[in-house]
């Protein structure tokens, strides 16, 4: 059996077994048949989010593992590693979700925007895998960005990587708030129309999603 690495993703339950995978004691299984039945392959979602895979040579009953040598040579190598590799990018992309933000506050905020507009983050950058934006589906216009940002950048002296979001709001309200210790100028906005919060708690999330609130109707121009 081997281990697949899944950087920044978390597998979704319901996407799991809409798509074949039955429910075990501490995993999820899906098992299928590839190479015009003469191969089997198994994978195995586990409920911390690992992934494994097997194949097996059912005329044998063997474990195969020539698609996983890199090396290997052959049609037939060939045709199992083809196969293997495209039923396992259709699960991942499918019943895996990105989960690049751990913070537990992040988590809520995240939360908050999908129940209360039904919006995902989108990540718009290959460059910054770590940056994300939110934006109305209506003008297509951002009301939120979640970032992963250096502390130093935000005015501390300090190198702690700390998750922030920015939001919007006016000119008036934005030179009212900012103190340099729970509210900042917006990090890489417009600092006359956008702010800054890190998701650390140092603001109750209760304000932070009234704050967000505010950034959507703002966002509706």
């Amino acid at each position: 059996m081997s281990q697949v690495l899944l950087k920044n993703k978390k597998p979704n339950e319901s996407k799991l077994l809409a798509f074949g995978f039955e429910k075990k004691e501490n995993r999820y299984i899906y098992r299928c048949n590839i190479v015009n039945g003469h191969m089997s392959m198994t994978v195995t979602v586990w409920f911390d989010g690992r992934l494994s895979t097997e194949v097996t040579d059912k005329s044998t009953d063997e474990e195969y593992v020539l698609h996983r040598v890199p090396d290997a040579q052959g049609a037939f190598v060939g045709q199992v590693k083809a196969e293997y590799e495209a039923i396992l990018d259709e699960i991942i992309t499918t019943c895996f979700e990105t989960e690049v933000f751990g913070s537990e506050q992040a988590k809520a905020v995240i939360a908050y925007v999908r129940s209360r507009y039904g919006d995902e983050l989108e990540y718009l950058w290959q460059k910054f895998p770590d940056n994300a934006v939110v934006r109305r589906k209506d003008n297509q216009k951002w009301y939120a960005a979640i970032l992963t940002v250096s502390r130093r950048k935000l005015g501390f002296d300090a190198d702690e990587q700390v998750e922030i979001i920015d939001l919007r709001a006016r000119a008036e309200e934005i030179a009212s708030i900012i103190d340099h210790v729970k509210y900042f100028p917006g990090y890489h906005m417009n600092k006359k129309n956008w702010f800054t919060i890190c998701l650390d708690s140092s603001v109750p999330t209760e304000e932070i999603c009234q704050r967000i609130d505010d950034s959507y109707l703002l966002a509706r121009k």
